[in-house]
């Protein structure tokens, strides 16, 4: 039977600055069919039948239209199908969202994993047939967006500003697809998650607390079992749709001067893995729709911020005709992508206005410190020396020369595809303490990966699968739980107790949000630096060796002036400042001066 199936998206807006909208209409034969909109206001522009007869893509211009619904009538011969679209009332402008900054802290969830919130949606029918088995790393666990919702005081009595949940759109895939990076469907969230109106809830709950939430999005590739792949629209629609080509993960291509041209061609045409085929955003339809879809959670969901995934992977060009789009609508929202490089001039290269990047302006506002995450594990367990332990963050802090916006560079220990700062329970908490220390006082937007504040552990050796453990409490059938400290052994509630401390302290701290930053190379293993704002300043001292150290401070008169006296906010006690500073091994001061 020939009919309307389903149309992307399924509404818009009027009053937005793009007046252009792209709408995918699905059905069998639809192609064969002509399309006809009379409707003051709405000017249908062109028709583009695609090569599989079951899609056709219109485009519609909504300069003078107004919000209400109209028809838009499918007519083949004697043969008519309607179909009524809806415009809406935008709600507020676009200036008005203000993404996520420097004066924020993200926290990284994984929906499956964090809480189980409705149980009624643990096994829902799918097209696919999937597991849920809490013992199977690989399996679904039933966590949902109303666990999230219902733990949102506890996000919250931390002192976390915003929160980035991996991917929520249908996954309808195997074994795996729990981490929600292989979508099947662009425009509905995961039915084991919730529902489309699930995730307003959440936004709104979060918003209500002066809270943020960033959408993970994933422009470089969707699901196996994604119609497109199952029913090509075109051809050209993805990369290699024939024959698997594998991404070689090449990611220096774009700017080593010797890569050559089959190297650049396999890492952006090639599949992540063999459930993920590859986008081609060259493809103007495939853009067009990808950049419109943004958009629209954006809009519909009222969001703060976007995370991309893979963010080199995609067609260069089109990435940055998306940002432009996206900051034209929603000029005061944030980008960060994912730039999975381990050098901070590779990661540089992707931030708007790069000094390194001479071809084309990408446009990203935000980036992630992925190098200060490989290195940060082993330098503060390490005992510090002229080339180990803290001189090594010395000089990684010396690389922010690198980046054209430093406060919009995202820093990182740890997340979801990395190993956890703490490989196994640790004895004590002096590398902790000094690591998140150092991630929440340092220059950029904080970014912490749950648990990490109940000293979660784990390596991703055998399966990712081990560093995205459920938070234990959040489902009925636990008998304990890490949300109420009675369910925490003494050294994690220390450790959250540390954090807290710290994250409460940082809120709406300006010296830290806007501070500038001075440091000193590291004498007698310590390592010390300021930040200062509008005449206030804090100092960090880290004692990188397991003994007792009496720091002369005299070589920090520049920035301790004549102040004899301050405030360790770790202890919310004062502390006076003669000449030395004794400090205790591997101790971290945190003062305000």
């Amino acid at each position: 039977m020939e009919k309307v199936e389903k149309v992307d998206p399924a509404f818009w807006w009027c009053g937005m600055k793009n007046t252009q909208l792209q709408l995918m209409v699905y059905g069998n034969n639809i192609a064969t069919y002509n399309p006809v909109i009379n409707h003051p206001g709405v000017v249908l522009k062109s028709v583009h039948p695609m090569e599989s007869p079951n899609y056709l893509i219109l485009y519609l211009d909504l300069k003078d239209a107004q919000p209400g619904k109209f028809s838009i009538d499918f007519v083949k011969g004697k043969n008519k199908l309607k179909y009524v679209y809806e415009l809406k009332e935008r709600q507020g402008k676009g200036e008005d969202k203000i993404g996520f900054n420097s004066s924020d802290v993200v926290y990284l969830l994984m929906p499956d994993r964090f809480a189980n919130g409705d149980e009624s949606n643990d096994r829902v029918q799918m097209k696919y047939p999937y597991t849920v088995n809490r013992k199977d790393v690989n399996a679904r666990h039933g966590g949902d967006l109303a666990g999230i919702v219902q733990h949102l005081d506890y996000l919250d009595s931390l002192g976390i500003t915003t929160v980035w949940t991996t991917p929520v759109l249908e996954n309808d895939m195997g074994e795996g697809s729990y981490h929600g990076y292989a979508a099947t469907d662009y425009y509905k969230i995961d039915p084991r998650l919730g529902t489309n109106e699930d995730y307003v809830h959440l936004a709104e709950a979060m918003h209500q607390r002066g809270m943020k939430l960033i959408m993970d999005m994933v422009f470089n590739h969707c699901g196996s079992n994604h119609p497109w792949l199952l029913d090509l629209p075109m051809r050209n629609w993805f990369n290699n749709p024939y024959k698997y080509v594998q991404t070689n993960h090449n990611k220096t291509v774009f700017f080593d001067p010797y890569a050559s041209d089959v190297d650049k061609l396999e890492m952006t045409d090639g599949w992540f893995v063999p459930t993920m085929p590859d986008l081609n955003q060259r493809n103007r339809y495939v853009a067009d729709y990808l950049i419109q879809n943004s958009i629209w959670w954006v809009e519909y969901a009222n969001l703060d911020g976007i995370r991309q995934d893979t963010y080199p992977y995609p067609d260069g060009e089109m990435m940055a005709r998306w940002c432009k789009e996206v900051f034209e609508e929603y000029p005061n929202l944030n980008i960060v992508g994912e730039v999975m490089i381990t050098n901070p001039t590779g990661t540089a290269y992707w931030q708007q206005k790069s000094a390194f990047n001479k071809q084309a302006d990408t446009r990203l506002k935000s980036v992630m410190d992925f190098h200060l995450q490989s290195i940060a594990s082993k330098v503060f367990h390490e005992e510090t020396s002229w080339n180990t332990g803290l001189q090594l963050i010395f000089e990684h802090m010396a690389y922010d020369f690198c980046y054209p916006d430093i406060n919009n560079v995202m820093r990182l220990l740890e997340n979801h595809d990395t190993d956890r700062f703490l490989l196994e329970a640790p004895e004590n908490l002096n590398a902790y303490k000094q690591a998140v220390t150092l991630l929440l006082t340092i220059p950029g937007i904080s970014q912490l990966y749950y648990g990490q504040e109940l000293l979660m552990t784990g390596n991703t050796k055998i399966d990712f699968g081990y560093i995205r453990p459920d938070m234990t409490g959040g489902w009925k059938e636990d008998t304990s739980s890490l949300f109420e400290a009675s369910g925490r052994t003494a050294m994690q509630q220390e450790a959250f107790n540390f954090m807290k401390n710290l994250l409460q302290w940082r809120k709406g701290n300006e010296v830290i949000s806007k501070g500038k930053m001075k440091h000193f190379m590291p004498r007698n293993n310590v390592y010390v630096y300021e930040r200062s704002y509008n005449g206030k300043s804090i100092l960090v001292v880290m004692n990188g060796v397991n003994k007792e150290v009496d720091l002369d401070l005299i070589h920090y008169k520049e920035v301790i002036g004549d102040k004899s006296t301050s405030r360790n906010v770790l202890t919310n006690s004062n502390l006076q400042l003669g000449k030395t500073l004794h400090l205790q091994p591997k101790e971290v001061l945190v003062l305000e001066l």
